[in-house]
């Protein structure tokens, strides 16, 4: 687990891992260059339980370089990620362990899991909807996997190029190693908030990141070259602030660095952008709703708790796909962008 100023959030996270049902693990922390008290914290908490192996850096390393640092760290065969802000259900690690073991050739296990804000409110439903879809997207939080370190090493780990996605730049390279996983249970609470690194980091830095990511799983090459970045990036940032029980305040920086045309996807996040800063709060409740709706759909499906593999879609998926999506002008548009992203 990688810590950078995790504060309000850290206790509760680092006791639903002390908590777990399977007790026997390392948990290796690293402190990256940490200014908001929660070192501090840590220090307290590595007094107390001896499975925690803490390590303070100085210095931040970023999102990639620190995620590599703590698996470099680790001794197991099996390593599970873990995010300072979010929680896990208590049987997490014993699942997830016992996944990968009755599946020799998986490499890589994820949880499905709800949305939680700031307060510890549950804002966002199960979405098992998203496992009978192909998607080059995950259908699990990055801090829900559980993968096996040799397959991690011989993928090349997270790379600090694609900082800000680097959970679906690994997804790509390990899914040509082994099978990946899903528990259709929602064993992991994902924490929106003002405090992601994706909202504190340097803003047109990150913009640009995602940008990329959109454009790598959407085979467009061509950099046109003035700055402009795809609309769905804004979804897909905004939406944190969204589910943290805010506006996804985006409208402002949409309008200005946007590549907006003439067509339903610029229209759809206008939309969605505009919507979200008159009412938020309607506007989560009509997407919990839609969530809701289609998980109820698919639940017999999963009604067994069985993990089912993902499979990665190929990128025409991508325009079908409302989970996290993107394109560009000249490209298959898609009808809709996730406006429950």
């Amino acid at each position: 687990m990688p810590v950078r100023n995790a504060g309000p959030f850290l206790d509760a996270s680092i006791r639903s891992i002390l908590d777990q049902t399977l007790s026997d693990f390392e948990f290796v922390i690293r402190d990256d260059g940490s200014t908001d008290g929660s070192t501090e914290r840590l220090r307290n908490w590595a007094a107390r339980d001896p499975r925690i192996r803490l390590f303070i850096g100085e210095h931040s390393l970023g999102p990639a370089a620190s995620s590599n640092w703590v698996v470099s760290k680790s001794s197991g065969r099996l390593v599970a990620r873990m995010d300072a802000d979010d929680i896990a259900h208590p049987d997490r690690l014993m699942r997830q362990a016992e996944a990968l073991e009755a599946a020799p050739s998986a490499c890589l296990v994820g949880s499905l899991w709800e949305g939680i804000d700031e307060k510890g409110r549950h804002l966002r439903p199960r979405d098992r909807w998203r496992l009978s879809r192909s998607s080059p997207f995950s259908p699990f939080p990055h801090g829900s996997i559980m993968f096996r370190r040799d397959a991690f090493e011989r993928a090349g780990g997270y790379r600090c190029e694609a900082d800000f996605w680097e959970d679906a730049d690994l997804y790509f390279r390990m899914a040509e190693i082994g099978r990946l996983l899903v528990l259709p249970d929602a064993l992991y609470f994902h924490r929106s908030s003002a405090l992601s690194t994706r909202l504190t980091s340097e803003q047109e830095k990150v913009e640009t990141s995602v940008d990329r990511m959109y454009r790598r799983v959407g085979g467009i090459t061509a950099d046109p070259g003035d700055g402009k970045v795809l609309p769905r990036v804004f979804v897909s940032l905004g939406s944190t602030r969204l589910w943290s029980g805010r506006s996804p305040a985006v409208l402002g920086r949409l309008l200005r660095r946007g590549r907006l045309g003439w067509n339903a996807e610029t229209a759809a996040v206008l939309f969605w952008a505009a919507w979200g800063a008159v009412s938020p709060s309607t506007l989560r409740a009509c997407l919990r709703t839609v969530v809701r709706l289609r998980d109820r759909a698919v639940r017999a499906r999963y009604a067994d708790g069985c993990p089912c593999e993902w499979r990665i879609g190929a990128c025409s998926a991508l325009h079908r796909d409302e989970g996290h999506a993107g394109s560009d002008t000249g490209a298959v548009l898609p009808s809709m962008p996730d406006l429950a992203a």
